[in-house]
């Protein structure tokens, strides 16, 4: 059995586009007709280019190869330019033709893509969600807005989750961080307050934040955060000096989770071994595939570190993070979104049941793919897939951000 063919759908979640602009969806197909299913969760050259760039991956490291050979692949990928360092645009392609070769394995073999991981440990998966306009809310006012975070929260809990997630620190800004508004650090604080008072200790709080602050900034805003517990402190600095995540993680009592824009094992090794954070985030269509991140979570296991897969994506990350989840030991919990279009795409085979996940038994990824309704909704915009504001932080009016949701401007 040999990899030979591929084509590559790029779909837009319909207004208000809950899991970023656009997602790039891989169908790779045998010699012997298995397709397989990935996603490439890269966001640093657009949809167009990415095009270009799976393509050259594909043909130039994979095409003929033996699926099983997975190791060999990313070692190609990896290193075959003269490059062995990591590298987000060429590992998010790798990553989601990566997925798609463990969909095409378990297919081959009718098992499940956990039980080729080493078998399942979790037979449930604890979910979180991020906090979203309930029909009623407004959307601009809602992500300024504790009171209706706290509606928002409630409603979550209500229905089975027992962990929310929540950003009202500030603009994400791409001149680098900043140091939190004043105005900032009051709204977080009456943030966690109020959800903390609508849904007790029915739920942790998930405080998450998108590399917005300085290493100074970062402890400021911590700090001010520990009396309402928060289970994490999500990516408070950028993640472009992963030493300087050790310092926020000495002074702030919240662990510290982050991993999203990372990838390989190389740089979540470097906050391992310096205890910048006790929670790993990847996102499985960037961070080096399944494989890889197996290896990573092996490694955090050593340093009594967790793993809570990321997801800011459509449906096929989400399946190939379940399958790393129901496989290893040291899992915290992962990410969902539940929109109408996720479920879709993969024809209602996989979703939350009271606030958690069970792993898929059918073979490979355990999903189905509709590719009449990702077909019928191609990204025809500019923007990427999520993007940094030009504007810096505004000291003397108020800050106006949009939380998980991206302005719907293509």
């Amino acid at each position: 059995m040999k990899l030979a063919d591929l084509e590559i759908i790029v779909t837009s979640p319909p207004a208000p586009g809950w899991g970023g602009r656009y997602w790039i969806f891989v169908k790779v197909t045998t010699d012997t007709g298995i397709t397989g299913w990935g996603e490439c969760y890269a966001a640093s050259v657009g949809p167009a280019a990415m095009r270009a760039v799976i393509t050259d991956v594909f043909e130039r490291h994979m095409q003929g190869e033996n699926p099983e050979n997975i190791e060999k692949m990313f070692r190609r990928v990896y290193s075959s330019g003269f490059t062995q360092r990591p590298d987000l645009t060429v590992m998010g392609a790798f990553s989601g033709l990566e997925i798609a070769c463990w969909d095409i394995l378990g297919k081959d073999r009718n098992r499940p893509v956990w039980a080729l991981l080493g078998g399942k440990i979790n037979d449930r998966l604890r979910a979180y969600t991020y906090l979203y306009p309930l029909p009623h809310h407004d959307h601009a006012p809602f992500w300024v807005s504790p009171e209706m975070a706290a509606e928002s929260a409630l409603d979550a809990v209500d229905r089975g989750y027992t962990a929310v997630k929540f950003d009202p620190a500030g603009p994400y800004t791409m001149r680098g961080g900043h140091m939190p508004a004043m105005r900032d650090i009051s709204r977080s604080v009456a943030f966690c307050r109020a959800i903390r008072e609508a849904v007790g200790d029915r739920a942790d709080l998930l405080f998450g934040t998108h590399g917005q602050f300085t290493t100074a900034g970062a402890i400021r805003l911590g700090q001010a955060l520990e009396p309402y517990s928060p289970l994490w402190y999500e990516e408070p600095i950028p993640p472009d000096n992963l030493l300087e995540f050790q310092k926020v993680a000495t002074a702030v009592r919240i662990p510290l989770a982050t991993g999203e824009r990372m990838t390989t094992k190389t740089e979540f090794a470097t906050l391992l071994r310096t205890g910048g954070a006790e929670i790993l985030q990847p996102a499985l269509g960037r961070a080096g595939g399944i494989w890889e991140m197996k290896k990573v979570a092996a490694m955090a296991e050593a340093f009594n570190a967790q793993i809570a897969p990321h997801l800011y994506a459509g449906p096929i990350e989400w399946a190939a993070n379940i399958h790393l989840a129901a496989s290893i030991p040291n899992l915290l919990m992962i990410e969902t979104i539940e929109t109408p279009f996720h479920d879709g795409l993969i024809k209602g085979m996989i979703r939350v049941e009271n606030g958690y996940v069970i792993p898929p038994g059918r073979p490979g990824l355990g999903i189905e793919i509709d590719e009449d309704l990702a077909r019928a909704h191609p990204f025809t915009g500019t923007g990427l897939h999520l993007q940094m504001q030009e504007d810096p932080c505004d000291y003397q009016n108020e800050n106006h951000f949009e939380g998980g949701a991206p302005a719907y401007e293509q």
